[in-house]
């Protein structure tokens, strides 16, 4: 608290960013953990903003109906404020500045985030996902890979797991010449493996090579991996760097493989730019975004200026290479970057995506997640600027993995079992710093900090919410869920992710994607039927109490309703009705348009999946709405195949 010079503000405006006319009054809270705007109006509407949210606090220069004060977030909402006094704005600003930059870990919200839950609940949660269970159910071989002890306590490498999947006839000299040849000392280890070709996917560092350096240990470390394929007489080794960069690094005594020491060995560059270049990108992305109503020649020419989605489909391309050699050519693949715990992440986890559907279910992504990302070391604390540190550091590489999925799911929209929100909440928790699992560095940093003991797990939070996750059109028995995806990446196929960037779209109550919408068709459509099948019953019964009535006349026959001849006063349901505004498991009400009121009897749960194999079917819906994100507080669909 002695970080806060001014606790309480009144008459603060909130602005309106649609419409900057517009402003709401009310009080400015600050607390230890977050600012809170308190409406003077009788609702008292509460907006909670988490202090790790915040990215920047700008105060402009003082008008003469106050002083203005900017929050832009790292999730890329902004939230404008007016602010009666100066001093009072110089004063919450410079409170901000400090409570959203600490110096060390234990400030951070998870450590004196609380919820109701006990001690045994606690330590349960932390053990909801087992990446020991998750390999196992790769069906990986015993008498090819197995868990090697030489990482254990972290003796080999320290941002590595303790344990290692390495090939079973690499013995531990090689394990550790590897290990000493290659960058931070991240020796080639088992990231997946597929059941249907024995291929695998592996990942490491870049070897420390220089221009003529060769280490016979590390040679055989990769003869092993092409060798537990037995089916294939050779392996790729993909540099996620553009070659240029690797070249460069070999006067600093690092580089790439050599293939003419590297046996039955074939070198492929992608060309992902490196974590400077992204973090420029991105905040280029931002600003067009941020562009209040802009022109379409400026909106496109800062699309292409920022150079975003050039950067989304080489991490796409790198990912597509890699599913072709391991599910058609039946290849065992080395991924490697510099270090490996950023463009190697992006490449293998988009890699898994596309070939396992398991991955593409809500639990499956949370697996993913934690084995490619938290448990090989990728620096989320460094990245996500959790601490006040480098700013060089800073980088959006899980940003650019999310959107690699949201721009399979906008292609497949039938494969996956998660929506657009999930993709988004989770953006959010790797920034809010609210859980413990996207803290620090590495699994030996999160150990040596307690997390387990001290923070709460995000997964089961998640897991228990999953019914706000739920894409509609997902169906488990799809061709598109079953098989190995196939996406294009010509330059046309890619999309603005309007959800993510767009501030002035996710500041909006009314905010809906697709998703969203076809939701809310769903459950009309079951409440109806509900409704239908409740007149059906009365209806029945009407007619059974007239049966003595008629003195043995002759009765009319009386046809019940059914599926197929179903009558229905239309007049009683214009509108759909949803929860009030700022519930978070259900989307705001909005009413459905007369051709679709009329429809809606006649299209049944996998009839909205059917219908969404057609790519124009969805490209129609993003015209009603857009996507939105939960708050912090407490395409061509034919080109999918299947083995």
């Amino acid at each position: 608290m002695e970080n806060i010079r001014t606790p309480k503000v009144e008459n603060v405006r909130l602005i309106d960013r649609l419409t900057p006319r517009k402003s709401t009054v009310g009080t400015l809270y600050l607390s230890s953990t977050h600012t809170i705007f308190v409406e003077n109006s009788d609702t008292r509407k509460e907006t909670w903003l988490l202090h790790s949210l915040i990215n920047t606090v700008d105060r402009p220069p003082a008008t003469p109906t106050g002083s203005p004060l900017i929050l832009r977030c790292k999730n890329f909402q902004v939230f404008q404020f007016l602010l009666p006094l100066e001093r009072e704005c110089v004063d919450v600003q410079e409170s901000l500045t400090h409570l959203s930059r600490p110096e060390r870990y234990g400030e951070l919200f998870c450590f004196s985030y609380l919820p109701s839950v006990g001690k045994e609940e606690r330590e349960k949660a932390w053990s909801f996902l087992d990446l020991r269970a998750e390999f196992n159910r790769m069906g990986i071989p015993s008498n090819l890979w197995h868990i090697t002890p030489a990482n254990h306590e972290y003796r080999v490498c320290d941002t590595y797991p303790s344990e290692l999947f390495v090939p079973k006839s690499a013995s531990p000299a090689v394990i550790v010449g590897s290990a000493k040849f290659r960058s931070r000392g991240r020796l080639p280890v088992l990231s997946y493996f597929h059941r249907d070709t024995s291929a695998a996917v592996c990942r490491s560092s870049q070897p420390l090579s220089g221009f003529s350096t060769r280490s016979p240990e590390d040679e055989q470390m990769l003869q092993a991996i092409r060798k537990s394929n037995p089916a294939s007489e050779y392996m790729y080794v993909v540099d996620t760097r553009p070659k240029l960069n690797a070249v460069a690094n070999r006067a600093a005594g690092k580089g790439y493989e050599n293939e003419d020491h590297y046996m039955n060995m074939r070198l492929q560059f992608i060309g992902i730019e490196n974590i400077h270049v992204m973090r420029s990108s991105q905040q280029k992305l931002v600003d067009v975004g941020d562009l209040r109503s802009p022109s379409m020649g400026d909106f496109l020419w800062g699309l292409e200026n920022s150079g975003w989605l050039k950067h989304i489909k080489a991490v796409l391309d790198a990912g597509v290479f890699i599913a072709k050699a391991v599910a058609e050519e039946g290849v065992s693949v080395l991924v490697h970057c510099s270090d490996g715990w950023d463009r190697t992440a992006q490449a293998c986890s988009v890699a898994s995506v596309l070939l396992d559907p398991y991955y593409r279910t809500i639990k499956g992504f949370m697996v993913l997640i934690e084995k490619d990302w938290v448990s090989f070391g990728h620096k989320f604390s460094h990245r996500y600027a959790h601490l006040d540190g480098d700013p060089k550091e800073v980088s959006p590489v899980m940003d650019q993995f999310l959107e690699c999925v949201w721009q399979l799911m906008e292609q497949f929209p039938c494969a996956f079992e998660f929506n657009e929100r999930f993709l988004l909440q989770l953006h959010t928790h790797v920034h809010s710093c609210q859980y413990g699992n996207f803290i620090s560095n590495s699994q030996r940093e999160r150990r040596d900090l307690r997390l387990r003991e001290r923070t709460h797990s995000v997964w089961p939070c998640l897991w228990e919410n999953r019914s706000e996750f739920i894409n509609p059109l997902y169906r488990s028995d799809h061709g598109q869920t079953q098989g190995v995806l196939r996406p294009l990446t010509t330059p046309y196929c890619f999309k603005f992710w309007k959800g993510m960037y767009s501030s002035l779209e996710r500041g909006r109550a009314s905010y809906q994607s697709s998703s969203d919408w076809l939701t809310a068709v769903k459950e009309e459509s079951q409440q109806l039927e509900e409704e239908l099948n409740t007149h059906q019953e009365r209806l029945t019964l009407l007619v059974q109490a007239r049966k003595p009535q008629t003195n043995g006349a002759t009765e009319r026959p009386y046809h019940t309703l059914t599926k197929g001849n179903q009558i229905s006063n239309h007049q009683d349901h214009d509108t759909c009705t949803s929860p009030a505004p700022g519930t978070e498991k259900h989307t705001p009400s909005f009413t459905l348009p007369l051709k679709s009121q009329m429809m809606v009897h006649n299209i049944d749960a996998d009839d909205l999946s059917v219908c969404s194999d057609l790519e124009s079917g969805v490209a129609d819906l993003s015209s009603h709405a857009s996507s939105s994100c939960d708050d912090a507080k407490d395409g061509h669909l034919d080109e999918a195949a299947y083995a």
